[in-house]
């Protein structure tokens, strides 16, 4: 483990700029677990760090990636022993700390949970972030009382990573799934994972009232602004809404009413510095009862580190559906 390769995130004068740097373990930031990484996965978030589009790094250079799968090489805590296979998500990596688009990661014990026997090291960096944080927003939703009765949970940006598991893992629960996308040729890929219905986003007509009809037994919603500010007036009373994204924007313009006559709920979704014991909850689900039944279809492609720019420009551009696999082990 004298170098290896690293994709990494540079800024200078012109600007932030990506490249793939040779590397020694001493370059990375600080750790208390090393890992000989097998796989990552390509989010939303590590398209913004490494296009700049939004100032999600904040330290250069930097590893990107924000998830990561291998095996442990070294640990300085008893929680996580050497040959053990894990998975890493979150906890600044590819913000403040150095991430997994690298031959070896060193990261965080509180970002690390020792893989389930049943999920392979492919299968977890395929769940990654995107199906960890759908997990996480189903489990404190059912958490809160949502249950399959209450209705049909509605689910927006349905064809990205997020909105892929979450259509998967609640229609796996046996909730009615409603999934709201803009993407007409996508209605098959969605049904497939799950969806009962499909609802176009280029047609809703969102009224202005303080309450409108209410519709949906609850939500999870990855866009935000005027859309997330729509479902708060029409989820049904006791119902749940996790807020996992901004994709639509970070402004919410809407009353108490839905909560104080409803009693609707607003549940913050904040997976990068979850606690470690909720995140092996989480990850013990993902292999069990909230376990996604199409993996195969969310993630249908695999590519190196030479392919990330060009994967990070078509995710910005809104042309990718479901989930990209970094294969890390790619040149032996």
């Amino acid at each position: 483990m004298e170098t290896f390769r690293a994709f990494r995130i540079h800024k200078d004068g012109g600007g932030l700029r990506t490249s793939l740097d040779t590397v020694a373990l001493d370059d990375l930031s600080a750790g208390e677990v090393v890992i000989r990484t097998a796989y990552s996965s390509v989010n939303y978030k590590d398209a913004l760090a490494a296009t700049g589009r939004m100032p999600i790094a904040r330290h250069f250079p930097l590893v990107g990636g924000i998830d990561v799968t291998g095996t442990v090489v070294y640990s300085a805590d008893p929680r996580v022993r050497e040959g053990q296979t894990v998975v890493a998500t979150g906890g600044g990596m590819s913000e403040t700390r150095d991430g997994g688009y690298a031959a070896y990661a060193r990261v965080p014990i509180e970002a690390t949970v020792v893989l389930p026997d049943s999920l392979s090291l492919f299968e977890a960096a395929a769940i990654g972030t995107a199906g960890f944080t759908a997990g996480l927003a189903v489990d404190r939703m059912e958490n809160n009382g949502q249950r399959p009765e209450q209705g049909p949970v509605l689910v927006t940006g349905a064809t990205g990573g997020v909105g892929s598991f979450a259509v998967d893992l609640l229609s796996g629960r046996g909730y009615e799934v409603a999934a709201l996308t803009g993407k007409s040729s996508a209605e098959d890929y969605l049904a497939r994972l799950g969806a009962d219905r499909i609802v176009d986003r280029h047609r809703l007509e969102m009224g202005d009232r303080p309450l409108e009809h209410a519709t949906w037994g609850g939500a999870v919603d990855s866009v935000g602004g005027e859309l997330l500010a729509w479902i708060t007036r029409t989820v049904r009373p006791w119902g749940s809404i996790a807020s996992i994204g901004l994709a639509g924007g970070t402004d919410l313009h809407t009353t108490v009413l839905p909560f104080i006559l409803r009693g609707v709920s607003l549940l913050g979704i904040e997976s990068p510095h979850c606690p470690r014991a909720l995140r092996e909850r989480v990850w013990k689900r993902l292999a069990s009862d909230l376990r996604p039944r199409h993996l195969d279809a969310i993630a249908t492609r695999t590519v190196t580190l030479n392919d990330l720019t060009e994967v990070f420009d078509a995710m910005l551009e809104g042309a990718l559906t479901g989930r990209v696999v970094v294969q890390l082990d790619a040149d032996g």
